[in-house]
């Protein structure tokens, strides 16, 4: 994207994070790296990778029976179904499987069901699994949907946080604050550089970004 964009490595030897530090503007707050996930949600090794990574906090104390992939996540979701698959874990499910969805959102970006997918997620146990965290907020319109339509919520997992726990509910992820901890998130009308007069670089969602 420019200059400031670098690299940070994982536990894993192929699999990185590309960050681009400047001022960037989400839906939510305003930002002050941009964490680049594009290639773990697209690229099936680094897919594999992620979901290599995040099995180890499911494999042993966790039933799903289903994965709820937002932000474009379903490579992830595939691959990490098919670890703990793979792995002998045990859920809920008839069929000894794991589903993998994807929810609709409306206008007003609240999450929905269709009867179609109901039986996955009534009297599921779901993990949801998101690419990066930083307020919280989708993280948390995901427990209040699945718990609405009668789900159980048996874990937040993500690419990228900056939180611990979601509305009560512990996150793991492949990569943490502690990995980049001058990374900074506020509310648009608390930015800090705003306040030094620094105009926003680009406008970024889990789709990736638009340069201003």
């Amino acid at each position: 994207m420019n200059n400031n964009t670098f690299k940070i490595q994982s536990k894993r030897q192929n699999l990185f994070l590309r960050l681009t530090k400047g001022h960037f503007a989400t839906s939510h707050s305003h930002i002050n790296y941009y964490v680049d996930v594009t290639t773990q949600k697209t690229r099936l090794s680094e897919a594999k990778a992620v979901a290599e990574e995040l099995v180890s906090y499911y494999q042993s104390s966790t039933i799903v029976d289903t994965i709820l992939c937002l932000d474009g996540t379903q490579v992830i979701g595939a691959c990490l179904a098919n670890e703990l698959t793979e792995a002998g874990f045990s859920n809920l499910n008839a069929h000894q499987t794991i589903y993998v969805v994807t929810p609709e959102h409306t206008s007003g970006s609240q999450i929905i069901f269709r009867d179609n997918l109901l039986p996955m997620i009534k009297g599921k146990n779901v993990l949801i699994l998101e690419a990066s965290i930083t307020t919280g907020y989708t993280a948390k319109a995901a427990v209040e949907a699945i718990k609405y339509y009668g789900g159980n919520v048996s874990g937040i997992a993500a690419i990228f946080t900056c939180l611990d726990k979601c509305d009560g509910y512990p996150i793991h992820a492949t990569f943490e604050l502690k990995d980049l901890p001058d990374y900074a998130s506020h509310p648009s009308h608390e930015c800090p550089i705003c306040k030094e007069g620094r105009k926003i670089d680009a406008l970024v969602n889990s789709f990736g970004y638009s340069r201003l």
